[in-house]
């Protein structure tokens, strides 16, 4: 047994020697719009560049939450869910299952992802920048449909070509003898910029964004004679030549190796001298219609429904691109339930009865006492009676045992129950705090007090032995609690049932003992959900009276009073 301890020693520390010396720590550096913007922690790991998660996204400008005890990293963005989990390569994007190609990583105490999760094309739809991973840097630019990339010269003709983001329609027009000017409609322009070429056949350039519409000047050099703008090999060409173009343009595509003419740019701010537009008719293209696109967020379980047909898209404009895609069919959204529609499915009440904590988890301790008992004795109680009332009901233990956090909401919902009861006993380094308090979820606490009562309960988490599924933990991050008035309702009841039941001599705050903290055990929960914090284990007057089983029946009995004026209330009995 000693040499396997020794061995066992032996390998970690070999392991932690070679991990050090595998992974190069160091900085990104982020360019945001070609101006320094700071760097992000980063290593290197087998060749793959690895990033702090928590520092990425803030950089980035997304949300992000931490998971310590499940090794997990949420990052929120507007339609966007992911749920990174170390060590595994699997994530989940908006409920759905990608890969990455390299795992993430646990680095000191720090969540490390390989630099290509930022780079996701949904990620940056999100956050609405677009960001590249360029020479070891983090190039970040505003969202752009198209952007210069060359300027190249021929002996016959200068080219200045442009990158698009996705299929832009334009309308061009001549509008003296030395401006050329090509206008897209609703199209935004990687950078305002102003340049100068020189070349015989384009002497300046001007890009603007002008409101929606992005707006491209040319200034003609002395020798040009023709011009076109054109789609070649998926990239815009702006061509000034001493003649015509060659039929076959393509055979001089910018994709072959060609000569880059010299560009002085200045700032956009610098106004180019033109000359004054002569007025006139003009065929500019008709804008066309925007085409809404759906923000990243799929539903996971979409009911059949009716397809809605798209509009017939527009005819190509004779100066324009090639025709626009035609419009995506209107995503199937879930509805929502109403949180008491569920009760048409069984014409009985299901109640699912929680005690909290069991097993390996004792729950809070004071000498001999052990929450865990005293929260199994009241719901145990607190079941006979919902039964003997006619309500159908289901523990989440009736013994000793540990059930995970995760796994009470799934039993919950399983049974499909209309009410979910967690009971459990509180606990304060502040020894005259006591009574009775009752709790339902919302992601912002009531103060700083019922996030400590919180966290306190959260750190069951701990005792779990398998590695969180990412899945579920998704599930439960996502989960609508369209159920927070019912809960805040049901809380209610419950408070004051407590409060007129006899021979608790436990004290109930009418002001302030209904709460509202973060539950991991409550998340995920389709119903109304509360969890009751029957007293203070660290409270000697509550201890005493908890420590009595006549008073743990008193308690579920006023805690079955409360549920049952609201299953009154609401028309489940009569």
């Amino acid at each position: 047994m000693l040499m396997k301890r020794v061995w066992t020693l032996l390998v970690g520390l070999l392991t932690l020697c070679f991990s050090g010396a595998a992974y190069a720590q160091g900085r990104t550096p982020v360019v945001v719009s070609g101006r320094s913007a700071g760097n992000i922690p980063s290593l290197e790991a087998n060749g793959v560049t690895y990033v702090d998660v928590q520092a990425a996204a803030r950089k980035f400008g997304a949300g992000v939450e931490l998971f310590a005890q499940s090794k997990q990293a949420k990052i929120t963005a507007k339609g966007f869910y992911g749920i990174l989990t170390a060590p595994l390569p699997e994530i989940i994007i908006n409920a759905k299952p990608q890969t990455l190609s390299s795992p993430v990583l646990v680095n000191g105490g720090k969540i490390m992802a390989p630099a290509e999760f930022f780079l996701l094309s949904s990620f940056q739809k999100a956050v609405g920048k677009r960001i590249a991973l360029t020479d070891g840097k983090f190039m970040v630019e505003r969202p752009f449909d198209f952007a210069r990339t060359d300027n190249v010269l021929h002996e016959e003709d200068t080219l200045l070509v442009f990158e698009t983001a996705k299929d832009v329609r334009w309308s061009s027009k001549q509008v003296n003898k030395h401006t050329v000017q090509i206008t897209f409609p609703g199209a935004t322009v990687k950078r305002d910029e102003f340049f100068r070429l020189k070349t015989p056949f384009i002497a300046s350039a001007d890009i603007r964004q002008s409101r929606a519409d992005a707006v491209l000047k040319v200034i003609l050099g002395k020798n040009a004679k023709d011009w076109s703008f054109s789609e070649i090999d998926g990239r815009l060409v702006f061509r000034a030549g001493a003649q015509a173009a060659p039929a076959v343009l393509a055979d001089r595509s910018p994709a072959a190796p060609l000569t880059e003419a010299p560009a002085e740019t200045v700032s956009a701010s610098e106004e180019p001298v033109q000359t004054p537009e002569i007025k006139g008719p003009s065929p500019v293209t008709e804008k066309p219609s925007v085409l809404m696109e759906d923000d990243g967020f799929e539903e996971m379980f979409p009911e059949p429904g009716p397809v809605i047909k798209p509009e017939p898209a527009p005819e190509p404009s004779k100066t324009g691109k090639k025709t626009p895609a035609p419009a995506k069919t209107a995503p199937v959204i879930k509805q929502e339930p109403h949180p008491l529609a569920v009760s048409s499915a069984h014409k009985k009440m299901r109640i699912v009865v929680d005690p909290g904590h069991g097993g390996k988890d004792p729950g809070a301790v004071r000498s001999r006492m052990r929450e865990k008992d005293w929260n199994l004795a009241v719901g145990k109680e607190l079941a006979s009676l919902l039964k003997k009332a006619g309500f159908e009901v289901k523990m989440t233990r009736d013994n000793d045992t540990f059930i995970a956090l995760s796994e009470r909401s799934k039993i919950s919902n399983n049974f499909k129950a209309d009410l979910f009861v967690s009971v459990h006993t509180n606990a304060s380094k502040n020894r005259n705090a006591h009574g009775f308090q009752v709790y339902f979820r919302s992601e912002k606490a009531t103060d700083k007090e019922a996030a400590d009562v919180a966290a306190m309960e959260n750190e069951a988490m701990q005792y779990e032995e398998v590695h969180y599924n990412f899945v579920d933990a998704l599930l439960q991050s996502l989960a609508k609690n369209e159920f927070v008035n019912e809960s805040s309702k049901l809380a209610g009841y419950v408070r004051n049932s407590v409060y007129k039941q006899p021979g608790i001599g436990i004290a109930v705050n009418q002001n302030s003992s209904v709460r509202q903290a973060n539950f991991y055990v409550l998340k995920g929960v389709n119903s109304p959900a509360i969890l009751v914090e029957m007293g203070y284990i660290s409270s000697s007057k509550d201890r005493a009276r908890l420590s009595q089983k006549a008073v743990q029946k008193k308690m579920a009995q006023g805690i079955f009073n409360g549920i049952r004026d609201y299953a009154k209330k609401e028309g489940w009995i009569n």
